[in-house]
């Protein structure tokens, strides 16, 4: 993407969730970009003398990862060899160009931003909201059921499956027609001087590890790299310490630092369990 870059984390759940998320890996950038560039082209037929709108890009790419993310659900579901009606991903994905931020997020999956303070220290604001079913505005709908001490969860109407800890996914068939929905929160952010690198991670570094924790690991490295190697680790010896015995969830993470000269991003680094 010419002056921009492309950030995701997906990850798996159920039995093909390892499945869908490297297919979201594979697919989802090409098809956001064609969705794009079809839409600028058709908006480009429209404008000839209208008025510029505010925040353009993000409109555009707001319709992009709308429809990008539709046309992946829909993939995934036509897909003969895999079976996805209890098996998805969350995607949570940062678009940049030029100054601009375009954070789309589906399922629990979260962004920060670190930017740093007048006082030379780096604060993380947080870019998504982790959406779970027991938020009010996604609960109509839904068979919710608390499970354990982990929160409701999103069951079948009577039944005790499949127990899903979020509100919006891809994949999760069995749910579609009970609230489920692939449909990405979608937000906006310009970039300023102060602001210094990007943070995606699963869930299971935001269970045990705080977003001001992890901005100082990533503060203290020197490459993107190194600093999801750090996070990772960070996480996985808070899981070991603070649930010694349970077991440790998929542990993702992806930096992306802004002051300096965009590269390839690396391969996420990912706990396998």
């Amino acid at each position: 993407m010419e002056d921009g870059a492309f950030c995701g984390v997906f990850d798996g759940h159920g039995k093909n969730g390892h499945t869908v998320s490297k297919l979201l890996r594979n697919k989802l950038p090409s098809l956001l970009l064609n969705q794009k560039n079809a839409l600028t082209k058709i908006n480009k037929e429209r404008e000839d003398g209208e008025t510029m709108v505010p925040n353009k890009t993000f409109h555009k790419w707001k319709e992009a990862c709308i429809s990008a993310f539709k046309a992946m659900d829909k993939e995934i579901k036509l897909l003969e060899s895999l079976d996805c009606s209890c098996s998805g991903t969350t995607a949570v994905v940062v678009i940049r160009q030029g100054e601009d931020l375009v954070i789309a997020n589906l399922g629990d999956s979260s962004a920060v931003l670190g930017t740093m303070t007048e006082d030379g220290v780096v604060r993380p604001a947080q870019l998504t909201t982790d959406l779970k079913p027991s938020l009010p505005r996604r609960a109509m709908g839904k068979y919710l059921q608390q499970w354990k001490s982990l929160g409701l969860r999103e069951w079948l109407p009577h039944e005790d499956s499949p127990g899903l800890a979020m509100s919006q996914a891809f994949g999760d068939f069995l749910l579609k027609n009970h609230g489920l929905i692939a449909i990405p929160d979608l937000s906006y952010r310009h970039l300023t001087p102060n602001d210094q690198f990007l943070i995606l991670a699963s869930a299971g570094v935001w269970d045990v590890l705080r977003n001001k924790e992890v901005a100082y690991v990533v503060s203290s490295a020197d490459s993107e790299e190194a600093a999801a190697r750090a996070v990772v680790n960070t996480a996985i010896y808070a899981w070991k310490h603070m649930f010694p015995s349970s077991k440790i969830d998929d542990c993702t993470v992806r930096c992306l630092f802004l002051h300096k000269r965009q590269q390839p991003p690396p391969p996420p680094l990912h706990l396998m369990t």
